[in-house]
């Protein structure tokens, strides 16, 4: 006799027996990717003229075509030469960064010292007396803050006058202004002075103050308490052949800002009329307001001529030149009373 459950009971069996071979039947084709990673591909140019299409469409009917495209083909020529043209400027830039990063390489390869490379040798002083300067190089400009002797002078017509003459109209030209300095330096002197400032081009003067016992200190200057003198900082540049500048500046703000300090006093050298005339114009400024005057940057401006341009005795002279040399090399032997004692013998 048949059981009423054997058909539900064969049911379940035979649905639990096919139910792994469907599971192992089963195929998935679904793939899986990352968003982060996926890319939209645009063409850039395509981005460029959808952005400026309005502007092209303007511009073509300006110039009586239909569209950009006819716009297009009508500069296809300047476009293709725009295209060469910034191709060739990326070679040479790629190329031109190349090789410095080679010599780069190559000059710090062999260094294994902890201290940094020397500063490069000053170029030797150029002799007026052999050979003039060439037109291009006479007519390179010096840097923003120093003028040309063309701002002061008509060169052509200067040349034709005497080199007396041309002194009388340079001191006249600056007697108008109450801060200016002006001089005329004969180019053997200058000479002199150039060379020694090429090889030391850095320096300080004490400026003696009359009654060290009532004067006060001016604002930022640096006071010798044993010597009762101001000292000053100074520096020389080359910005061009043609012309050189010294600046002046109260030695404590230069402690304090470096490269960065204010100078009080500042004085070009032109060198334009040099290998004609045999002389050469100095024209200075004095800066209002710095702690100094006009006639205590003469003093100053004539102890740097004492220091550098080797004038007074020998033996003055080889003790100058003592203290510069061993100011510029960091000597401890430095003393700033010797100093004073020699500047003092200016006046």
């Amino acid at each position: 006799m048949s059981s009423p459950l054997f058909p539900c009971l064969r049911h379940r069996i035979s649905a639990g027996r096919s139910l792994p071979l469907l599971q192992t039947l089963q195929k998935r084709h679904a793939r899986v990717h990352d968003v982060r990673f996926l890319a939209t591909h645009i063409d850039p140019e395509a981005k460029v003229v959808d952005k400026y299409r309005e502007k092209l469409r303007r511009k073509a009917r300006a110039e009586g075509l239909r569209d950009e495209h006819e716009l297009r083909e009508a500069y296809k020529a300047k476009i293709e030469a725009a295209r060469r043209k910034a191709a060739s400027l990326r070679s040479s830039s790629a190329l031109s960064s190349t090789d410095v990063a080679s010599e780069s390489t190559i000059t710090s390869t062999p260094t294994s010292s902890p201290f940094p490379a020397a500063p490069p040798a000053p170029q030797a002083s150029q002799s007026y007396n052999q050979s003039p300067p060439s037109s291009s190089t006479a007519a390179s400009r010096p840097p923003p803050g120093v003028k040309p002797l063309s701002a002061y002078l008509d060169i052509p017509k200067t040349l034709a006058l005497p080199s007396e003459t041309i002194s009388n109209l340079w001191r006249l030209r600056h007697a108008s202004s109450p801060t200016s300095l002006c001089a005329t330096i004969p180019l053997e002197t200058y000479t002199n002075i150039s060379a020694t400032a090429r090889q030391h081009p850095q320096f300080i003067l004490p400026l003696p103050r009359k009654d060290s016992s009532t004067e006060t200190p001016k604002a930022g200057a640096e006071t010798d308490v044993g010597t009762g003198a101001e000292i000053h900082f100074l520096q020389w540049t080359f910005p061009t052949p043609t012309t050189a500048t010294v600046l002046f500046t109260h030695l404590a703000e230069y402690k304090l800002r470096g490269e960065y300090a204010q100078p009080h006093t500042t004085i070009t050298h032109h060198l334009d009329l040099a290998p004609e005339k045999g002389i050469v114009l100095l024209v200075g400024q004095v800066v209002e307001g710095r702690g100094v005057s006009v006639e205590e940057a003469k003093w100053l401006v004539m102890c740097l001529q004492r220091f550098y341009g080797g004038v007074g005795e020998r033996e003055q002279e080889g003790k100058r030149r003592r203290l510069l040399e061993m100011f510029s090399q960091g000597d401890g032997g430095f003393r700033v009373e010797d100093l004073v004692e020699e500047a003092e013998r200016v006046i």
